[in-house]
C-alpha cells in the first residue's frame, strides 16, 4: 500500500480549498490514497500559533492522519538521509522518511525534498 505524505507546503496549498485543491483531494481519495500522513513536526512549519489565522489549516487537517509520535528508527534514517543529502531540514528529511518505502511526498517545494527522495527507498515528490 502506497502511503501519501504531506509536507508543509502540502498542508497549505491542499487547505485553501481551491478548485485545483478540491480536484487533487477527490482524485486522492478515488485512488485510495486519502486521508493523507502529516508528521506533527510538519505543523510548527504551517501554522502561525494563531487560531484565527490557522483556521483554514486547522480545518483541513481534521481530514489527515497526523503522525504525532516520530519513532526512533525514523528519526534515525531522516538524519542518515540528510547526512546523504548534505541538504534539507530535519523536517523535510523526517517527511521523506515517513514515506519510505514506496509512498509520495506532496509539497508546492520540492528542490530540497527531491534530493532527500534520491537517497530513499522509492519515495516520489509531487509538486502541488
Amino acid at each position: 500500500m502506497t502511503v501519501l505524505v504531506l509536507d508543509s507546503g502540502g498542508v497549505s496549498r491542499l487547505a485553501e480549498r481551491s478548485q485545483e485543491a478540491v480536484a487533487l483531494i477527490m482524485a486522492l481519495r478515488d485512488e485510495g490514497l486519502w486521508p493523507p500522513k502529516v508528521p506533527s513536526v510538519v505543523l510548527v512549519e504551517c501554522l502561525e500559533g494563531h487560531a484565527g489565522r490557522d483556521a483554514v489549516e486547522n480545518k483541513f487537517l481534521k481530514t489527515c492522519d497526523i503522525a504525532e509520535v516520530v519513532p526512533e528508527f525514523l528519526a534515525r534514517r531522516a538524519a542518515l538521509l540528510r547526512r546523504l543529502a548534505r541538504r534539507g531540514s530535519a523536517v523535510d528529511a523526517l517527511v521523506v522518511a515517513f514515506a519510505e518505502p514506496g509512498g509520495t511526498v506532496l509539497t508546492s517545494d520540492p528542490r530540497d525534498l527531491q534530493v532527500l527522495a534520491a537517497h530513499a527507498e522509492s519515495v516520489a515528490v509531487v509538486r502541488v
